[in-house]
């Protein structure tokens, strides 16, 4: 098991429930995984350093979680199919 930090990026579209059931459905995946998140960090909606898509802003959370080391993948992998997440990224955690 590893400890892994990912944050992503949703949709400024997107009303509170839409953002908060789309927090549950990550932490879902990362639980039914056989991982367990250790925090959630949610940073609220913020301007983002450049236009993606053009979109300026979205809501930003960040979870650090301990996971074995296929969880990165379905994880990414569902960031890539949900609509609205407009940037993800995982990393491992350093110690």
């Amino acid at each position: 098991m590893r400890k892994y930090e990912t944050i992503f990026i949703l949709s400024p579209l997107f009303d509170e429930e839409t953002v908060k059931a789309n927090i549950e459905k990550f932490k879902g995946v990362i639980e039914n995984g056989g991982g367990t998140v250790d925090n959630v960090d949610f940073w609220g909606k913020r301007k983002l350093a450049y236009e993606i898509k053009k979109v300026g802003e979205g809501f930003y959370t960040l979870f650090s979680f301990t996971a074995g080391p296929e969880l990165p993948k379905e994880l990414d992998r569902v960031f890539r199919i949900t609509d609205g997440v407009i940037r993800h990224i995982i990393v491992i955690e350093q110690v």
